[in-house]
């Protein structure tokens, strides 16, 4: 694919964002699922408002080590613009919301991808918030020192420390390449957390929902519990991945083959939960949970067969696009080890349905 066509689809993904990605299977094998891990993708969901249908993680301080680069708030834009290219040629930033914006957010507003330490932008029906999790040392001051950044750009500031401060078009225009997303920030110097929208509703349910901390939707919590630590991750509710994601939006003969490789293969039943993510060893994972420990060691079954063959509505087969390892069901959850065949990538080039393993 070319860079520039790929650039133009990282773009749609961030305001559509409907990934999906499947595996070829090998071992179906069932464990006693443990306790929840402390991840920091865990840790941010619980922050995350629960309404959301689907969900963009980025673990940029994980992303910085893995590329080996040092960065800061004050690090020149030369230095962020070279951790932007490297994680996009390593397949890293196809989840974020701030990548269009991260030179004029270091530049202007004291924090970017060059010195948070992760991103989870969450999407549902009513809003879109960005919350950007702040290294532990000194957060007090980081949020002052953003706190000041936003009086000088002009945002209005609000009458208490952890309201929304709030900037309009001719703000966001004046700072550079700002997202819209950027225009309403709260700053949670307890949590250590920034929170931002293109809305003031979706800012005030964004800082609502981190105050609150409650546990994900179940069917989310085990998908993301079962995802580990990834550098980057897209999640999705059952009903996002089943309409995003449908073979509905194949052609009629893509459909028409996707009908008898389902026939072929065995039963499905609908997805519940979804998340896929790549780890810091460059390995993909992904995710499904569904209604019962039976229907996921049926499914893992089924979609195990179906990730061997071909990719109708993609092109190709999957094995074009990955090579797998184990596929195993845990509980509800069926897991999908898979390995990027080299000059693919699964997050961004693998980022819209239809999908057949993701099939409902």
């Amino acid at each position: 694919m070319a860079a520039i066509s790929r650039r133009l689809a990282l773009r749609l993904v961030v305001v559509a964002v409907v990934l999906a990605l499947v595996a070829v299977a090998v071992v179906v094998g069932v464990r006693t699922l443990r306790d929840e891990p402390d991840t920091a993708l865990a840790r941010a969901f619980a922050l995350a408002p629960d309404d959301a249908l689907r969900y963009s993680w980025t673990d940029w301080g994980g992303v910085r080590d893995e590329l080996g680069l040092d960065l800061d708030a004050d690090s020149p834009i030369g230095d962020v613009q070279e951790l932007l290219d490297r994680g996009f040629d390593a397949d890293l930033t196809a989840t974020t919301a701030l990548r269009e914006s991260a030179l004029s957010m270091q530049e202007r507003l004291g924090f970017s991808p060059a010195s948070i330490e992760w991103e989870l932008f969450s999407q549902s029906t009513a809003a879109s918030v960005v919350l950007v999790g702040l290294p532990e040392e000194d957060v007090e001051a980081r949020v002052e020192s953003i706190a000041e950044q936003l009086r000088v750009l002009g945002y209005a500031e609000p009458e208490k420390p952890d309201g929304v401060w709030e900037g309009d078009p001719v703000i966001i225009t004046r700072a550079g390449d700002l997202t819209p997303q950027l225009q309403f920030v709260a700053l949670d110097a307890e949590r250590g957390v920034v929170v931002t929208s293109d809305t003031l509703s979706g800012a005030e349910a964004g800082v609502a929902a981190v105050r609150a901390e409650e546990e994900p939707p179940a069917d989310l919590a085990a998908v993301v519990a079962d995802a580990g630590e990834p550098l980057a991750a897209s999640v999705y509710t059952g009903e996002q991945a089943c309409t995003a994601l449908s073979m509905e939006q194949a052609d009629t003969v893509d459909q028409d083959q996707a009908a008898q490789l389902l026939d072929a293969a065995g039963a499905v039943t609908p997805v519940r939960g979804f998340a896929l993510g790549i780890l810091p060893d460059g390995e993909g994972r992904l995710s499904m949970s569904f209604d019962t420990e039976a229907e996921a060691r049926t499914n893992a079954d089924t979609r195990a067969t179906l990730a061997a063959g071909p990719a109708p509505g993609q092109g190709g087969s999957f094995a074009d696009r990955f090579t797998l390892g184990a596929v195993t069901a845990r509980e509800r959850v069926v897991r999908m080890d898979l390995s990027p065949v080299e000059g693919t990538f699964l997050l961004s080039d693998l980022a819209t349905g239809p999908l057949l393993v993701a099939t409902c």
